[in-house]
């Protein structure tokens, strides 16, 4: 497989405080990988040094082709259309790669709500839009940060098989950054947890979810890092 995300060695500091601390992570083409993480752990910095928003203070980022971000509280122009909101995803492709057509085949419940204000939609909806907007570029890694943040389970439900829809049947490699560790563990293929800056358990998926140490994490407990 190859590598469309590697990070060695990251290291990010803000005012003299490390937000990561040599953070290695892969993410595979066809590939659904997690970095799971209470608040604080550095989630956010990560995701902002992916995207160029963060300078780091050391190591390493490659990205092997294009990678985009589904922001974290979807990031609505909220006086535009939905379909206008799309379109921005694509300024980068020129005229022509403005075309919101194949975005509605993929999400066919955005298309009876092209015209409505994006403001004015429910936060499922919204964050759905993010992700249209997101695959407007073309990405060949989709980075969505915080999928479930505030919404319901049922519509996280319908958010998770999109995802799954995407990376099965186009090959999309998806990074998913996420507070909710049994949805991002059920999700994918292997996850990183992320506890002050540090990787401190990686693996496949399945195996982390059946680790005592994760759910000790996750019930206030303290993951010892091994480096």
């Amino acid at each position: 497989m190859t590598a469309v995300v590697e990070t060695r060695d990251l290291t990010v500091r803000y005012a003299g405080a490390t937000a990561l601390d040599g953070v290695d992570l892969t993410v595979h083409d066809h590939e659904m990988v997690a970095l799971i993480g209470a608040n604080g752990a550095g989630k956010s910095t990560l995701v902002k040094a992916l995207s160029g928003l963060l300078r780091p203070d050391s190591g390493t980022i490659t990205v092997d082709g294009r990678l985009a971000q589904v922001p974290e509280g979807r990031e609505m122009f909220g006086d535009l259309t939905v379909d206008d909101n799309l379109r921005l995803g694509g300024w980068r492709n020129g005229r022509g790669g403005r075309d919101t057509t194949a975005i509605y085949d993929l999400l066919p419940d955005l298309a009876g709500i092209r015209t409505r204000r994006a403001g004015a939609l429910s936060g499922g909806q919204q964050q759905m839009v993010a992700i249209g907007r997101a695959l407007m570029a073309r990405p060949d890694v989709l980075v969505v940060d915080e999928l479930s943040l505030g919404l319901a389970p049922l519509i996280v439900t319908t958010l998770v098989g999109h995802l799954r829809a995407l990376n099965t049947g186009r090959g999309l490699a998806v990074l998913l950054i996420e507070q909710n560790a049994r949805l991002a563990l059920d999700l994918c293929d292997r996850a990183y947890v992320l506890e002050a800056g540090r990787i401190a358990l990686h693996g496949r998926a399945a195996d982390l979810a059946r680790d005592p140490r994760v759910a000790a994490a996750y019930l206030g407990g303290h993951i010892e890092v091994t480096r």
